[in-house]
């Protein structure tokens, strides 16, 4: 089936996550919503996620003046402006039709890090091209093939990925009934991947991701 993928772009006044999360709920198909807020068995690893970080605290550092703070640090030697970096996120284009490339855009202009994933929407040359000097992880997604690894692996070392984030905890897809729920109808987001990678995926299709 088709999406709908929005194509709309103006400024956003974000208030908070919750008031963002209903704007974007008006913007795009309700699948996709649906997949990309939704989590899977009942939404249970969803709600122990955001408990987790709702019990992280930053302590401040008192009577240190603050008329000249500095966020800055580096990671691996990279100097970034803020110590916050963007994770990997899969079918970025379910959201915009530009997908990873805005994404990597805002990322760079921040100052820090863009995480692209193995089931990006978009390819990862495309993503660099987009901030040529800006840096770039990409997350693998590891595979039975060893050669579709490499081919990865290639793809991302060719297009400047300075570290690759390996996810290994993956080996079956989680339950989403919010995304595969029938007034949704979402199925597949892989179809707006790139057809080499489709071509690639096919032709080794008895091996390839683990949880495929």
């Amino acid at each position: 089936m088709d999406y709908i993928t929005s194509k709309e772009e103006q400024p956003l006044e974000i208030v908070n996550l919750s008031s963002l999360e209903t704007k974007v709920k008006e913007g795009i198909d309700k699948g996709a919503f649906g997949y990309i807020r939704g989590g899977s068995e009942e939404e249970w690893p969803l709600r122990e996620n955001t408990q987790a970080f709702f019990k992280k605290k930053i302590v401040p550092r008192v009577l240190q003046g603050i008329d000249h703070a500095d966020l800055s640090t580096e990671l691996f030697g990279i100097p970034l402006a803020t110590p916050i970096i963007q994770a990997p996120s899969a079918a970025q284009g379910l959201a915009h039709v530009k997908g990873e490339v805005d994404t990597a855009i805002g990322v760079a202009k921040a100052g820090s890090i863009f995480s692209i994933s193995t089931y990006a929407n978009t390819k990862i040359e495309d993503a660099a091209a987009a901030v040529p000097d800006a840096p770039q992880f990409f997350q693998l997604y590891m595979s039975k093939d060893d050669e579709f690894n490499q081919f990865l692996l290639n793809k991302a070392v060719q297009s400047g990925a300075k570290a690759i984030i390996l996810t290994v905890d993956s080996t079956l897809g989680g339950y989403r009934e919010v995304a595969k729920d029938k007034e949704n109808g979402f199925r597949k987001f892989m179809r707006q991947r790139s057809k080499e990678l489709f071509q690639k995926i096919f032709k080794r299709l008895k091996q390839c991701l683990v949880y495929l």
